[in-house]
């Protein structure tokens, strides 16, 4: 029982406040460049079958706002389970496999 409460009681974790913001950004700035390219070049191009499903199933602001924030929900509970380093590697798989290719296909307009 006292596993379950030394967690809130631990002091704050800089590299851990770091992670779970730039998960939070990275996020949003997905969720941006989603939309252009979703208004830019039609659905086909979002590669993502969850985001994909949920935009033609409520929309596209309404799709890519509600997988974005459960997307950030689940990011906060990692966070608070004080799993840092997950939370760290995903926003890098974020950047590298969501960030970067938006930043090529416009860059390339």
């Amino acid at each position: 029982m006292e596993d379950l409460y030394r967690r809130w009681e631990t002091p704050r974790c800089f590299f851990g406040d770091l992670a779970v913001l730039s998960f939070v950004i990275v996020q949003g700035l997905d969720g941006v460049l989603t939309y252009l390219g979703v208004q830019f070049w039609g659905p086909p191009v979002e590669a993502n079958p969850i985001v994909s499903s949920t935009v033609q199933l409520v929309g596209l602001g309404a799709g890519l706002a509600t997988v974005k924030l459960v997307a950030v929900g689940f990011g906060i509970a990692l966070h608070l389970h004080r799993v840092h380093n997950l939370v760290a590697l995903l926003t890098a798989v974020y950047v590298a496999a969501a960030i970067l290719p938006w930043t090529a296909l416009f860059l390339s307009l």
